[in-house]
């Protein structure tokens, strides 16, 4: 009966790949249909240079019509490089992470290196510690934290993880490598250049509490407000979203002592215009605004948005330069800052004459 049907079908294939239905090619798959020992196989996959061309050629094309792929657990044993870097990050769905997570992906593939990356969902203690241990359970070789909270690097430290890492965050601390945009100059600048159009009632939107890049912006703010000898007004703690630059502007309007802002970042930024705006307020005609990060949708709001801009491309790409070049224990590479720079768009403008009734 088998007989007939193969040849009532002539053209149809009766050789499918030499494995289980459901079960993921293994190498020995490869080398019975490549014809060679799983030997010759594993020598093609570490590149071994005893290999002939055609051998070589006619495994890859096992591989590539079994769709196997090598894997990486079973090589680690074999070779002792798992050829992996994690990524420890909060918040990584922001423009920021996200995009340096991106740049260090394409940075570790040109390496050959693959990366494994653990967001940080709960930031308690535990929770870090338990997406530290996830990421050392891929027997990564090294780590870059793209998670800018104090608490981060404190469990960092008493967890002894044994690899190398470097953050995008300056912590002050001596036990690893640190590379960051100069937080403290792009606030200065910000806050300079409000100053500079004349505004003496400037208020600071800052991030949350605990995170690095926030007290560092807080910092060159309060910096330049005090090189001015201008009045201080209290900053206000928020939480990075537009939805808290929302309720912040609107509480704002009932004080109306200030004529800029500087926000800590973009999207607080841009909540706090659309609370301007819709309590009758102009932007830059009766508050500046500024942002921080030049987020892509900061130059179409409306107005345009004043900011500082960060190469997040470039951070991305020289924290996987600095972690290999401690991993493969080379000569230290000199850290150097990244220098912001203002970007002037149209949130901002000289300061209104305003009636003395309602200055501060």
């Amino acid at each position: 009966m088998r007989q007939r049907c193969e040849r009532a079908h002539p053209d149809r294939r009766t050789v499918s790949p030499p494995q289980d239905r459901g079960r993921a090619p293994s190498i020995r798959d490869v080398a019975r249909l490549a014809e060679v020992s799983h030997q010759t196989v594993s020598r093609v996959l570490n590149d071994h240079p005893s290999i002939r061309p055609e051998t070589r050629e006619r495994v890859l094309q096992a591989m590539e019509t079994l769709q196997y792929r090598p894997n990486r657990a079973a090589r680690t044993l074999v070779t002792s490089r798992s050829n992996t870097i994690g990524v420890l990050a909060a918040l990584s769905t922001t423009y920021g992470p996200a995009t340096s997570i991106a740049a260090i992906e394409d940075a570790a593939r040109e390496q050959g290196y693959h990366v494994n990356t653990a967001n940080l969902a709960d930031t308690s203690p535990a929770g870090i510690a338990d997406a530290i241990e996830h990421l050392m359970l891929q027997a990564i070789e090294g780590l870059v934290v793209i998670a800018p909270q104090v608490r981060v690097f404190e469990v960092l430290a008493a967890s002894s993880i044994g690899v190398p890492f470097v953050s995008l965050q300056s912590t002050g601390r001596r036990d690893h490598l640190a590379l960051s945009v100069d937080q403290v100059t792009g606030a200065r600048r910000a806050t300079q250049h409000l100053i500079g159009l004349g505004h003496r009632e400037i208020v600071h939107l800052a991030g949350p509490q605990d995170w690095i890049e926030a007290e560092a912006r807080m910092r060159g703010f309060l910096e330049a407000i005090d090189d001015a000898e201008l009045g201080l007004h209290p900053p206000i703690l928020g939480d990075w979203t537009a939805d808290f630059g929302y309720y912040a502007g609107s509480e704002l309007v009932r004080r109306r002592d200030f004529t800029a802002v500087f926000a800590a970042n973009d999207e607080m930024a841009i909540g706090l215009m659309h609370a301007f705006r819709d309590a009758g307020l102009d932007v830059p005609g009766d508050v500046s605004v500024v942002g921080f990060d030049d987020i892509p949708v900061a130059k179409h709001v409306a107005p345009t948005l004043t900011t500082v801009y960060q190469d997040f491309h470039e951070i991305g790409r020289r924290a996987v330069a600095l972690l290999l070049n401690q991993v493969h224990g080379t000569e230290r590479i000199e850290v150097e800052d990244i220098v912001p720079r203002l970007v002037v768009r149209g949130s901002t403008a000289p300061v209104a004459v305003r009636p003395a009734s309602v200055a501060r």
